[in-house]
């Protein structure tokens, strides 16, 4: 699976900098974690993130894992799951919850907010369909609802139609609770999180 199959030398090192905005300490760090979570293994499965501790409560955990088996996560045009990772996309999946550098361009901090975003939107495209669905979005609100254990199934479907449609009002207009709303692309996604402090908020602990 991954392109670093051995403890990466110099050259790799450079490849994944230059790839990820990680500096070669951090890389060497991320390569002790991935040794650590695999075993001394040469690939990553999902039992493996069982055992990061910080994840464990995250109401968005599911979520989470599979965003480090999506094909979309490696590469622009990459498509589909796999079963297992490599240290190379482990390091690319773990550059998105990178907050962005000071020294950065304007033009360079625009694109890694729209590299974390659209990372976020494929998190919930769960069908990989281009669209956050009423369905995709009511999931991950009752799975938060849910932690709090006070909330019947029915009141947080409600709760969570209710914000979609403030959504969708939001991205097509006026809408009527009886209307019939498709989703949200991504470049709608985009217009609705301006001026949303995602860098500070998409970040995780390893």
């Amino acid at each position: 699976m991954g392109a670093l199959q051995s403890l990466p030398g110099q050259a790799e090192y450079c490849d994944l900098t230059a790839k990820t905005g990680f500096s070669f300490e951090q890389i060497g760090v991320l390569r002790k974690r991935f040794k650590q979570l695999s075993h001394n293994e040469e690939t990553l499965r999902r039992d493996h993130f069982n055992e990061i501790h910080d994840l464990t409560f995250n109401p968005i955990r599911a979520q989470i894992i599979e965003a480090f088996f999506d094909r979309r996560n490696f590469h622009q045009d990459g498509q589909g799951k796999v079963r297992e990772i490599g240290f190379e996309e482990f390091v690319v999946v773990m550059s998105h919850f990178r907050p962005p550098s000071l020294h950065m361009t304007e033009e360079q901090r625009e694109k890694i907010r729209k590299e974390k975003l659209r990372f976020l939107f494929n998190m919930h495209d769960t069908d990989n369909n281009g669209t956050i669905t009423l369905e995709e979005y009511r999931h991950v609100v009752e799975e938060l609802l849910s932690r709090s254990g006070t909330l019947e199934k029915e009141t947080a479907k409600s709760i969570a139609d209710a914000a979609m449609l403030e959504v969708a009002s939001i991205s097509v207009g006026h809408m009527e609770p009886d209307e019939f709303y498709e989703g949200i692309t991504f470049e709608h996604f985009l217009k609705l999180l301006n001026g949303f402090d995602i860098e500070s908020r998409m970040t995780i602990r390893f």
